[in-house]
């Protein structure tokens, strides 16, 4: 059998609530999340979002990580767009190998059973 092991998140955003002006992006002034910009923007890696009970609610991967957490936010094909308020905090871990990141992306959703993907799970 094999063993895996899921790294440590290199970055972990929780939402806050802004106040006066909308000076963030979007993102940040509309879902709560004032510090995405912590999120590595030329590296590849896996992005766990989390609801308030720190249930797994989505598994992604991506090449380009913000970019990536920004699409979740803002396109209409999303798998958390309509879940996008309950996301509470993104975990994202920096993983170079795109093998890798599939073989990561793959077990976080069948391990931790995150509830919104529908590609990859095994455990149903």
């Amino acid at each position: 059998m094999i063993k895996i092991e899921l790294p440590a998140p290199d970055v972990v955003i929780t939402r806050s609530k802004q106040l006066g002006e909308k000076v963030e992006a979007v993102i940040s002034s509309e879902y709560g999340f004032t510090d995405y910009h912590r999120i590595p923007r030329d590296k590849g890696g896996i992005i766990l979002f989390f609801d308030a009970d720190d249930e797994l609610m989505f598994v992604g991967k991506a090449r380009k990580l913000r970019p990536r957490v920004k699409k979740h936010f803002e396109d209409n094909v999303s798998p958390i767009k309509n879940h996008r308020h309950e996301v509470n905090k993104i975990a994202v871990i920096t993983v170079v190998d795109p093998i890798d990141r599939e073989i990561y992306e793959t077990y976080a959703i069948n391990v931790l059973k995150a509830k919104y993907n529908i590609d990859k799970v095994f455990y149903k």
